[in-house]
């Protein structure tokens, strides 16, 4: 009786594990590459219950074995100085990122994370397409679906994705500090900078929403913003590397995302400009149209920038798009991320001081 109560006590933890590996396994291959984004609106919408439904047997199983306080980089990948998340970025994707070598179709849209990434892909799709963009099923049928994520397992692969529009151009989506984007005269790259205490509460509601009850504490959170720690390296370092860069530089255009927020026509305008693309006033209004908040949240199901897991609590990643988001954080929240900043960027090209001010002329100009 005995031998067989030891063989059940040994038996049962590797068969949960086992199974626990085997539903990982599954839900990597359902979602990796365009398994998941290449899918039809109704077929992602039946996977996203499945996943939802097996998460809620999961999840109180790592209830019990979670002995330790969540991290944000619990889960990474350390790779020529910066951390990214292990779930959707891999040493082989990454070499491959810095490697790749731009082509004269390729547009870049970067950001750090959380600062309007997917709002300026869909200015940029919409802009090649001429206002007509559809990402209905009868049309591209999902944003991330035609437009790679660079150092991404998610999405399509750069060799793959369409040429989107007349001019035949193709969306390249990335985070890489400016250090490691591949860099090409012939390629056009828009980076979008947003207020740092904004980028941390969208960063905050972004692990709220991808793993739910196991997201770190504020506290957790905020010292790994305000440090190199951060995906994709720090706010500072990111933003100043990329200023840095466009500086002098007729194929890269530094915008803000608040200069997005107040007048988004006139940033399509510049934007369509910069990609020698010409828009009437009316083809402006159109592409302003499909490229509000509302209309993006109302069809944010061709926006999600991730695939469905075990730990998503189902909530969109399209919150608010607010100018002042930064006012949801305390003030003791706003002031170590402000003296973080203030720090890293002292004696810089862009210190934090000069890049407030152009936060305010950029929106006072609006």
């Amino acid at each position: 009786m005995l031998s067989w109560l030891l063989i059940l006590f040994v038996a049962v933890p590797v068969v949960v594990v086992a199974m626990i590996v085997s539903l990982f396994a599954w839900q990597h291959f359902q979602t990796r590459g365009l398994a998941y984004f290449g899918r039809s609106r109704e077929e992602r919408v039946r996977l996203k219950k499945r996943v939802a439904r097996i998460g809620r047997l999961i999840r109180p199983l790592f209830r019990v074995i979670t002995v330790r306080e969540p991290d944000p980089n619990q889960f990474t990948v350390r790779h020529e100085g910066i951390y990214v998340p292990a779930n959707t970025c891999n040493r082989r994707t990454l070499t491959d990122a810095v490697n790749y070598v731009p082509k004269k179709e390729d547009i870049f849209v970067v950001t750090q994370m959380k600062c309007g990434t997917t709002w300026m892909q869909q200015i940029v799709y919409e802009i090649l397409m001429g206002g007509e963009g559809n990402l209905d099923d009868g049309g591209h049928g999902h944003l991330h679906s035609i437009s790679p994520w660079l150092e991404s397992v998610n999405g399509p692969g750069t060799a793959c994705a369409p040429l989107v529009g007349n001019l035949g151009r193709r969306i390249i989506k990335t985070h890489l500090p400016a250090r490691l984007c591949p860099e090409s005269d012939v390629a056009k790259y828009l980076y979008v900078t947003r207020n740092p205490s904004s980028c941390f509460a969208s960063s905050r509601d972004f692990f709220r929403s991808t793993v739910g009850e196991f997201t770190p504490l504020d506290s957790t959170l905020l010292d790994w913003f305000c440090s190199d720690r951060m995906w994709w390296g720090s706010w500072p370092a990111h933003v100043t590397g990329w200023y840095e860069r466009s500086q002098g530089k007729t194929n890269t255009l530094f915008l803000h995302f608040e200069e997005m927020t107040q007048d988004l026509p006139e940033v399509i305008r510049r934007v369509a400009a910069f990609l020698g693309v010409h828009c009437s006033d009316s083809r402006v209004e159109g592409i302003a149209a499909k490229c509000e908040f509302e209309y993006m949240k109302n069809n944010e199901e061709v926006f999600e920038m991730l695939p469905p897991n075990f730990f998503s609590t189902g909530e969109g990643v399209l919150r608010s798009g607010a100018l002042d988001r930064y006012r949801t954080l305390s003030a003791e929240e706003r002031s170590q991320i402000e003296s973080f900043c203030r720090t890293e960027m002292k004696g810089g090209a862009l210190s934090f001081a000069r890049y407030l001010e152009e936060v305010r002329e950029k929106v006072n100009s609006c």
